[in-house]
């Protein structure tokens, strides 16, 4: 056991004004030791909860009995979803992100894990090279739907290959064991030119067909290419190449819709800006289960500014319904609380002077379209070029504390400067810089169009155009 401890108690839960103190040790619920926050979940369920319990300071385990209704949560909020050991990757992907950091950012970063847990409760993918027999098991009786598979190739030895791992030639015997048990699963392809893209995409595309039809989703997604990657063959996409995907996709849509009266073959946003295409329309999608691998982000985002719908169903996995799932480290809250750089809505801007969008480089043109269609001309755009990372890194998710305080350095001080919270977690960036490092405060904003359309009809500032 990893010494999971419990991080908060709720107010008005069964367990306040209990002997249990935040920052004790959970050993046992009912004899039992839980693995994980999903068997927490089912232990915690029954009326009677008996729990035993490690404080700090004290040689001996206390033990708590609590009284509630069934099904009733018990307001704890634990600090990990992992009691045991979170099953990490021992895969060497070519194209993996992880490997192309630079040195000095946040530990987590480096983390790579392959655990079907996390897959269910938030939407990590995994390969599946890890998983077992016993997992499958786990996985059909508890009903751990939806997961999340990244294929990247069914040609065996491609697959193997790309991995770097001999057990990913065979681990997609599971994927099938899965989907034979009616499990839910989503998948990905990271699209790597001249490795698995061309005939060896189509060669996956006619398996997810024939051998996988039950998928629900298939995202085809650009690889990302940074200036710290060792691998030669690693490359972006040309926008010739991009184009290819994107017709192959097409094609695949065209046939899934044609056999199984749904749409399961989707290529990422990124693809169509790549190509110099306008990104699908929100009307391609029956799901934006894929929307953090880009599928149908645009098209949501420019639906919700114009007041047609919202995003929903922005994020995968269970966490928020897994009473005491902790969001840190997986999906931790980006914002921060209103300071003096204030979050969201929660101040209007300056009408008398300027507002800009602060954003990187594959959203700005977007933006741009879609403020002046919407008569917002004179809302500016600061476009952030990505330098901390290089390559093809261009996403708004991607820009850091160093990369914006280059951008803002020259800024009007009378601007009000917005900035998009999907490139914050816990208010820190990528590179570990926060809000403070900043040479003058932004606002940041939710990033759904619903939220950024109504702090600019707070104010109509005079305007202000930034390239």
């Amino acid at each position: 056991m990893s010494g999971v401890r419990i991080s908060s108690i709720s107010a008005s839960s069964p367990a306040v004004g209990t002997d249990i103190a935040v920052g004790d040790a959970l050993v046992s619920i009912n004899g039992r030791e839980p693995t994980d926050i999903i068997e927490y979940q089912q232990l915690i369920d029954g009326a009677v909860v008996t729990l035993v319990l490690q404080r700090e300071g004290r040689a001996l385990r206390h033990k708590v009995t609590l009284h509630k209704e069934v099904g009733q949560p018990l307001g704890l909020s634990i600090d990990s979803a992992v009691f045991d050991r979170i099953r990490t990757c021992d895969n060497h992907c070519t194209f993996c992100f992880i490997y192309q950091l630079p040195k000095g950012l946040r530990r987590s970063l480096y983390v790579k894990d392959d655990d079907f847990r996390l897959s269910f409760l938030y939407g990590n993918y995994t390969t599946l090279t890890r998983f077992t027999e016993f997992d499958l098991e786990r996985v059909i009786d508890e009903k751990l739907s939806p997961l999340y598979v990244s294929i990247h190739s069914t040609n065996p030895e491609l697959r193997a290959d790309m991995l770097r791992n001999p057990r990913g030639a065979t681990s997609l015997r599971w994927l099938r064991e899965l989907l034979k048990a009616d499990i839910e699963v989503h998948a990905q392809v990271v699209v790597c030119p001249g490795v698995n893209d061309g005939v060896e995409l189509e060669r996956t595309l006619q398996d997810v067909v024939t051998l996988y039809p039950e998928l629900m989703t298939v995202a085809l997604v650009p690889v990302g290419v940074s200036d710290f990657t060792n691998e030669t063959t690693m490359r972006s996409h040309s926008p010739h190449e991009a184009s290819a995907v994107i017709e192959l996709a097409d094609k695949y849509q065209r046939l899934t819709r044609e056999l199984f009266g749904r749409v399961s073959v989707y290529a990422s946003d990124e693809f169509y800006l790549v190509a110099g295409r306008p990104p699908q329309r929100a009307g391609s999608f029956e799901s934006l289960d894929q929307a953090e691998n880009g599928i149908g982000l645009v098209a949501s985002f420019v639906e919700s500014f114009a007041g047609h719908g919202h995003m929903d169903k922005l994020g995968t996995g269970f966490f928020q319904s897994v009473d005491g799932a902790p969001a840190l480290g997986y999906r931790a809250p980006r914002s921060v609380e209103p300071s003096t750089h204030e979050r969201d809505d929660e101040r209007t801007p300056d009408a008398s002077g300027a507002v800009a969008l602060v954003t990187g480089e594959y959203a700005a043109p977007i933006l741009r379209d879609l403020l002046d269609a919407h008569d917002f001309a004179d809302v500016g755009i600061i476009t952030v070029e990505n330098r901390y990372f290089g390559g093809n890194i261009k996403v708004a998710g991607l820009m850091t504390g160093h990369d914006l305080q280059r951008a803002l350095a020259d800024v009007a001080a009378d601007t009000t400067c917005l900035l998009p919270d999907v490139c914050l977690s816990e208010g820190r960036f990528l590179d570990g810089l926060g809000l403070e490092d900043l040479p003058r405060p932004v606002r940041v904003v939710r990033t759904t169009g619903q939220d950024l359309r109504r702090v600019l009809e707070r104010s109509r500032p005079k305007g202000l155009v930034l390239s």
